[in-house]
């Protein structure tokens, strides 16, 4: 492949910088699949850390024109992740990163010229790059626009916690569209906490360099946050919504499903499952975790749960033989292809914006335990203005809480209305991606500017 890239005679090239958590590398890599595919002639350097590019890169796609570049993760030599810290490996990267990004894309500028730049917005020396090979940069956000409008007005926030003491419940309004946000809703990285770490720091240089970017592109689309689009828009250069990112994805039919979950899926009932899962790093405090495995118990609620470490040291012996009994617990499922399944009826889940994404399109209520960046903000979205969704009394899991969504979101008719809304948030999604709907515009803005 190495030889390819370097051989073949290339228009131009453009640079890509992911960063490599969560569905962080997957959303940015979908973007320029699609960007990539329409202009053969352009290549994709894709740099990312050699883990996350083999995870990637290996899912039987077609990459003619994107190229994966290794760039060092920071970690130590030997080093081991404690499950539900969450934190460690991303600060160590980013400790690192700008040096490791820098070094390795040095080799890489020499063979073809660059024409642009790509990069996740949390990578703000991306605009540095771009600005000594003086070509565009364009920062993806992989969020929704609420979260970024909270993160390019920092100080703002951040007097309003000071002036709030400990009210936690506290209703943001000092900016319009938040009547439904409160303190607790807001992101813990850059407003509690360290204010030093790395992530803090991270997201501060962000807010200092995305508007001199070229274009901000959002992983949302302005006709279900306008509001928010209108804020946003006259703090940078320009603003470009193209989502979402994972409705212009290859075709689900290539992803593989390992573990059975669609074959199980389908000797269930309509709307009947509650499939489970909490992303890539979240783990879920033990009591928290018995309250969720009391509640299907006790609901007999049958589930398909994605769960993330060994069931044997998280669960007791007569909690496991129910499951073998009510559910299915797989290590890694197709999260796409299950929420498209029509037995699944309630996706209980962190609430991170691509999941949110997928549950919108696939017509899925969601029961949302927020845990960190902009998952609170999420849930207030989905459950007090787009009402799609249900939060939980205090945003954790008590058997008795659980156990009412389901009820609510599995009962054919309480639920009804939230599928409702479900379909009119999915149709302006589908609308905003036809031929004249802003987010293909805006792709089509997009490619121009990185192609041409």
């Amino acid at each position: 492949m190495e030889e390819v890239a370097r051989s073949h005679e290339w228009r131009h090239q453009v640079l890509v910088l992911a960063f490599p958590f969560g569905s962080h590398p997957r959303s940015l890599l979908g973007l320029v699949r699609r960007l990539a595919s329409d202009a053969p002639d352009v290549k994709f350097s894709f740099f990312n850390t050699a883990t996350s590019n083999a995870a990637l890169f290996n899912d039987g796609q077609p990459n003619d024109n994107v190229f994966p570049y290794s760039v060092c993760d920071g970690l130590p030599k030997g080093y081991v992740w404690r499950w539900g810290v969450p934190e460690e490996p991303v600060e160590l990267f980013l400790k690192a990163a700008c040096g490791s990004f820098k070094e390795a894309i040095a080799g890489e500028v020499a063979a073809v010229e660059v024409g642009g730049v790509v990069s996740d917005a949390f990578l703000w020396f991306a605009g540095e790059i771009s600005a000594e090979m003086e070509v565009a940069w364009v920062p993806v956000w992989i969020a929704g626009l609420r979260s970024l409008v909270v993160h390019l007005h920092t100080d703002l926030f951040r007097q309003n916690l000071v002036d709030s003491g400990d009210d936690e419940e506290k209703v943001i309004n000092f900016l319009p569209g938040f009547s439904k946000i409160r303190n607790i809703d807001l992101p813990h990285e850059g407003f509690r906490g360290d204010l030093e770490s790395p992530i803090t720091t991270m997201l501060h240089k962000m807010e200092l360099h995305l508007p001199k970017a070229s274009v901000v592109v959002v992983n949302s689309f302005k006709e279900t946050e306008p509001v928010m689009f209108d804020i946003l828009k006259p703090k940078l250069q320009e603003l470009l919504t193209i989502a979402p990112i994972n409705l212009v994805t290859p075709p689900k039919s290539i992803i593989n499903d390992e573990y059975g979950c669609l074959e199980w899926l389908d000797k269930e009932k309509r709307n009947s499952i509650a499939y489970i899962c909490f992303g890539t790093f979240v783990a879920l405090p033990p009591h928290e975790l018995a309250a969720l495995a009391e509640a299907l118990v006790e609901s007999g609620v049958r589930f398909l749960w994605s769960f993330r470490g060994d069931p044997k040291e998280s669960f007791c012996e007569e909690f496991l033989q129910r499951f073998d009994v009510q559910g299915k617990l797989v290590a890694w499922a197709p999260q796409t292809r299950v929420l498209a399944h029509p037995s699944v009826g309630v996706y209980i889940s962190h609430c991170g914006w691509n999941s949110v994404l997928e549950a919108i399109m696939e017509g899925v209520p969601m029961i949302c335990r927020p845990f960190v960046g902009d998952n609170g903000l999420n849930v207030r979205t989905i459950g007090c203005e787009w009402k799609v969704g249900l939060g939980l009394p205090n945003g954790i899991f008590t058997k008795d809480g659980v156990m009412k969504a389901m009820e609510t979101i599995l009962d054919p008719y309480k639920g009804d209305q939230i599928r409702s809304n479900l379909r009119a948030i999915k149709d302006l999604a589908l609308k905003a991606n036809e031929p004249e709907g802003s987010s293909t515009k805006n792709f089509n803005s997009l490619k121009k500017l990185l192609t041409k």
